[in-house]
This record gives structure tokens, sequence and C-alpha cells, in this order.
């Protein structure tokens, strides 16, 4: 936490400079300028000033963490549906979001999983506890329960 305060000015050119190091979402930007000891009018007012100054995207971030979400940690939409709303993005911004993950990509990204996990599992014996396991670990990276049980039949 910043012990001084702020001028407007300041936390302007801060946040402008945390805003373009990576995209980010209205609500860490707003914890980020009450951090610097800014009032809500101020937060208000430098959060509108940075959507103008298109420094601040929601819908930008949304695509962003969801496409990064599902390359780099292999998470299902489930999953990555339930971190953003965390980040209090609106529901329409993250169905928009999720619409950009490729349906193919997302098939063979569980199917690689689901092999992965079986070969790990090629030790346990009782059949149930495998298909217990599989469904567990599967649901556990955000992926659809419905999707999950097709590949498993």
């Amino acid at each position: 936490m910043y012990k001084q305060q702020l001028t407007k000015e300041q936390a302007h050119q801060k946040a402008k400079h945390y805003c373009a190091y990576q995209e980010r979402c209205h609500s860490e930007v707003k914890e980020k300028l009450y951090g610097f000891g800014l009032r809500k009018t101020e937060v208000e007012e430098l959060l509108s000033k940075l959507i103008e100054e298109d420094y601040l995207n929601e819908e930008r971030f949304a695509v962003q963490f969801a496409g990064g979400r599902f390359r780099m940690k292999q998470w299902g939409r489930v999953k990555i549906k339930y971190e953003l709303k965390q980040k209090q993005v609106s529901e329409y911004i993250i169905r928009k979001a999720l619409k950009t993950i490729d349906e193919d990509d997302y098939q063979s990204t569980l199917q690689k999983l689901y092999e992965q996990k079986q070969q790990q599992l090629s030790s346990e014996k009782n059949i149930f506890i495998k298909k217990r396991k599989l469904q567990d670990y599967l649901l556990q990276k955000g992926y659809e329960l419905q999707l999950i049980n097709e590949l498993m039949r």
C-alpha cells in the first residue's frame, strides 16, 4: 500500500502504466486506484478517463484472459467463467470471451488431458476408481461434465 497520498494526475500516470503493462479488468484497476489513496469520485473519474483513452477495455481483457488461461493452463470454460465472474466481468462479456476459444482446440485439449491422466492412472486396477479420478481431474480443470461423459464412453 502507498503511504503517501498521490495526486489525481500522479495516480492517472501510474494507472496508465499499470494498464499498459498488461490487460486489466475494471475491478483490479479500481482496487489499485483506491490503493493510491483516492476518493470514490476521483476513482470513478479516472476509470472513465482510462476507458476513453483505451487503456482499460473489459472485453479485451476477458478475451485475452480466457485465451491465455485456456492455452497456458489448459483450463476449461467452467473454470474460466468462474474466474472472470470473480473479477466482476459482466455475463455478456464472459460469453463473448468464451466464444473466442476455438471448438476444435477445446476438444483436442480435453482429449489430450484425458489421455495424459489415463496414462498416469495406468496402475489403478479398479475401473470405477480410475473413471472417478479421471472425471474429478477434468472437472477440476474446468471442463463440462457432459463433454467429459461423452469422452469417457
